[in-house]
Order: structure tokens, then C-alpha cells, then sequence
């Protein structure tokens, strides 16, 4: 897999995609379309397991769209990129594989919106994050305003949405934007720790959590109910969970195949 602004490294089942668009990882088309592709393909990619996406350098993950861009940009043009960067974010949550975002630096607009459409955040302590587009004139256009409030809730959500003041990855964590903080030195170690335990559960049964939990979200409690034991059905007719239940019984490891 080759790339312009994203760096793709396979190793223990995990998938490292750096974006890598210096000096700030700034979103475009381009980005956009490539990382639509690169999921795509992680997706039927037997040897990976988890994803890990990061932004290169130190100052940034994503600190928002390319405003260059944007701004010379008329209406039919940012509705159909607002299309394309709606589509990604959306197939980064749906992915099959786990998500982990490794944030090592600004997250701002559409930055934090990427981060919220993956499935757990592990943050830099000297990562920042905001969503400043109220104060361009326009609103978070790729699920900011409606995947921050199935987190934070609805007020604090407004709050920031309506401000879009600047706030540091220990408010983040407190509020639970992001799972977990620490030293920026040791942010990538971290994210490819937790991708290392990931990699060695059972895909199917993971995927299935993953497709309860996010479906379940968007329904009431009994459909949510019917959707979990659908998941539960086809991840107990796996060949992964007789050999989990059996490994359990047998004390003994479990070998997982992915089936």
C-alpha cells in the first residue's frame, strides 16, 4: 500500500496509519479519499487485527480541515467533500477491526471529530483539543455535534461546541473524550500495548461487540437487546469461541484462528 500523506506500517497483527501532511496533518481531499482507501483495505486484511491511526511529528494529530481550502472552495464543491469526509469517519467507526487514536498533538475541528469516530483515544499529556468552527462562521460538518454528545452529553457538548475553547488532555480525559493520558514519549508504545492485547482476542468476538455497542447506540433499550443477542448467537457459533470455552475449561491458553 502506497500513500501521499499517510505512512502505513503492518507489524503483530497491528496497523500503525500515520497521517503525514506536515506541518499540522491538516484534512483535504486527498487525505480524506486515501484514508477511506486504507481502511477499506485493513478491513479484508487478514493480517491485521487493530488499527492504530496517529498523526506524524509532534505538534499535531489533525489540527482541523485545510481552511486554504476551504475557503476557495464554493458550495457544491464543500458539500460533496463534506460527503467524502462524513463517508470516512463513518467507515473509521463501522470499521470491523478495532480503532485506537494515538493523539500525539493538536486535535482541533475536524481532527477531534476523526478521533471521536474511532473506537478508544489514548492522548499525549501535551495533547490539546477544541472545535473552533462557530468561530469561523460555520459548524462541525463530519459528526462532531452529534458523536460528542453521545459522549460528554448534551450540555457540556454545547458548551464546547458553542465556545470552542481550547482545552488540555486532562479535562479531556475527566470529561471522557479520550480513554486514557500519558507522557508524549511513550504515546505510541502505549496505543501499540493495547492494540498487542487486542490483536490476540477473537476478531469475530470483537467485531461483535463493537457492532452491538454501536448500533445499540442509535435504538431503544429492547432493540438494543435483540441487536446484542444476534451478536452473541453468531459469535458463539465461531470456531474461536469453542476453543475460548474449551482453553477455559482445559486451563490451558487459548489459540485464536479468527473463525
Amino acid at each position: 500500500m502506497s500513500y501521499q500523506s499517510l505512512l502505513v506500517e503492518i507489524e503483530n497483527k497491528t496497523a500503525v496509519v500515520t497521517i503525514n501532511r506536515p506541518p499540522v496533518n491538516a484534512l483535504n481531499a486527498q487525505v480524506f479519499n486515501e484514508l477511506g482507501q486504507v481502511i477499506d483495505e485493513l478491513d479484508i486484511n487478514s493480517n491485521v487485527n487493530v488499527i492504530v491511526l496517529t498523526g506524524s511529528g509532534e505538534k499535531a494529530f489533525v489540527a482541523g480541515a485545510d481552511i486554504n481550502e476551504m475557503a476557495d472552495a464554493n458550495l457544491v464543491t464543500v458539500v460533496n467533500n463534506n460527503k467524502v469526509s462524513r463517508s470516512v469517519f463513518t467507515k473509521i467507526e463501522n470499521s470491523t477491526k478495532p480503532v485506537i487514536a494515538a493523539l500525539n498533538g493538536l486535535a482541533l475541528g475536524g481532527g477531534l471529530e476523526l478521533a471521536l469516530s474511532c473506537d478508544l483515544r489514548i492522548s499525549s499529556d501535551k495533547a490539546k483539543f477544541s472545535f473552533p468552527e462557530v468561530g469561523l462562521g460555520i459548524i462541525p460538518g463530519g459528526g462532531g455535534t452529534q458523536r460528542l454528545q453521545k459522549i460528554i452529553g448534551q450540555g457540556r457538548a454545547k458548551e464546547l461546541l458553542y465556545f470552542g475553547d481550547m482545552f488540555d488532555a486532562a479535562q479531556a480525559l475527566d470529561w471522557g473524550i479520550v480513554n486514557k493520558v500519558v507522557p508524549a514519549d511513550e504515546l505510541l508504545a502505549a496505543a501499540k500495548e493495547w492494540a498487542g492485547k487486542l490483536a490476540k482476542k477473537p476478531p469475530v468476538a470483537l467485531q461483535m461487540v463493537k457492532l452491538a455497542v454501536n448500533t445499540g447506540s442509535n435504538t431503544d433499550v429492547e432493540s438494543g437487546l435483540i441487536i446484542e443477542t444476534t451478536c452473541f448467537n453468531t459469535s458463539f457459533a465461531t470456531e474461536d469461541a469453542k476453543e475460548g470455552l474449551n482453553a477455559f475449561v482445559e486451563k490451558r491458553k487459548p489459540v485464536y484462528i479468527g473463525q
